[in-house]
């Protein structure tokens, strides 16, 4: 079984690397027409050079998943802002996605919380659309929108589990199918447990994206295996390796708050049932130490008996 790693958005062993500076619509609304138009393009070149920057921190560690910030262009949404944030760098977006090509990065995005579909106020489904269609272009920007993914969640239950998911399926129905394609739906700690959020995307035909830290958060009556080995053949289809989110506690008291490391005594039982199943999975690291946590993490496993380490962020159980 081989194990891969990844980090979110930022490497913070790099110096001033954020990938998401930011341009508040307030502050936006101070400047002058051209002071606007310079300020968008000037925060996003810098998120731009940064996120190649990551990329290029990725391929020097041997790092082969990487998340991309969602924040990469500033107010790309908004509804009095919505700029053309591809043609003033197409030579750079294309740029990142050959080096992600080149050297055969596994990639994807994970919108906010605000974007969902289980709302019955139909302005947020309809910016939860234009929120994923933003990520799609960025990826088709790069020339990844077909081999690159967008994982959101289910959203909230509304008091109301059974008639919210049926609105799911509904809103959900609505995104474009090309940006669907690449859509996965990920269990969360409070409201959709890995049960629920595995039988919609049976439903639906989409990956199903297990997050273990989530999964003991808010756990459900099936086991563990089950779950897994069921959500392992929702990426049959895709040809990718099954995608796994791990995080460990801050604390008992803040449960769900991520640690900045990943524990290797919590996520002991995962690994187990990872090594029976013998299936290769990639794993997405989202302590709050981000590129550290995630190296420190592959340090420690590589000292199990039975484990290699056959990269930089690579791992082979016999």
């Amino acid at each position: 079984m081989i194990i891969r790693f990844g980090y979110v958005s930022t490497a913070i062993s790099l110096w001033d690397a954020s990938p998401s500076k930011a341009l508040t619509f307030a502050r936006y609304g101070q400047l002058t027409e051209d002071g606007r138009r310079e300020k968008l393009l000037s925060v996003t070149h810098q998120n731009l050079v940064n996120t190649e920057r990551m990329i290029h921190y990725n391929i020097a560690h041997g790092i082969p998943l990487y998340r991309f910030s969602s924040s990469i262009v500033p107010l790309a949404t908004h509804p009095e802002v919505m700029w053309d944030f591809v043609t003033p760098f197409r030579e750079k977006w294309q740029e990142l996605g050959s080096l992600v090509k080149k050297h055969r990065i596994r990639t994807s995005f994970h919108p906010n919380q605000f974007t969902l579909f289980t709302s019955p106020r139909d302005e947020v489904t309809v910016n939860a659309l234009l929120d994923m269609e933003y990520h799609y272009r960025m990826l088709e920007a790069m020339g990844l929108e077909e081999e690159a993914l967008i994982n959101i969640h289910i959203g909230g239950a509304y008091g109301n589990k059974e008639e919210t998911i049926l609105r799911f399926h509904e809103n959900f129905s609505r995104i474009p199918g090309k940006i669907k394609n690449i859509t996965t739906l990920e269990n969360d700690d409070k409201t959709y447990n890995s049960a629920e959020t595995l039988a919609a995307c049976l439903n639906e035909g989409v990956p199903f994206m297990f997050d273990y830290h989530h999964h003991m958060a808010n756990l459900c009556a099936e086991p563990l295996e089950e779950i897994l080995r069921a959500g392992f053949r929702t990426w049959e289809r895709t040809g990718w390796n099954p995608k796994i989110h791990l995080s460990s506690p801050k604390s008992e008291a803040a449960y769900r708050s991520h640690a900045d490391h990943v524990d290797p005594g919590f996520i002991t039982p995962l690994l187990s049932i990872l090594r029976e199943i013998g299936q290769d999975v990639d794993i997405m690291i989202e302590a709050k130490a981000k590129d550290k946590a995630m190296l420190a993490l592959v340090g420690e496993l590589a000292t199990i008996r039975g484990v290699k380490r056959i990269g930089g962020a690579a791992l082979e159980w016999r």
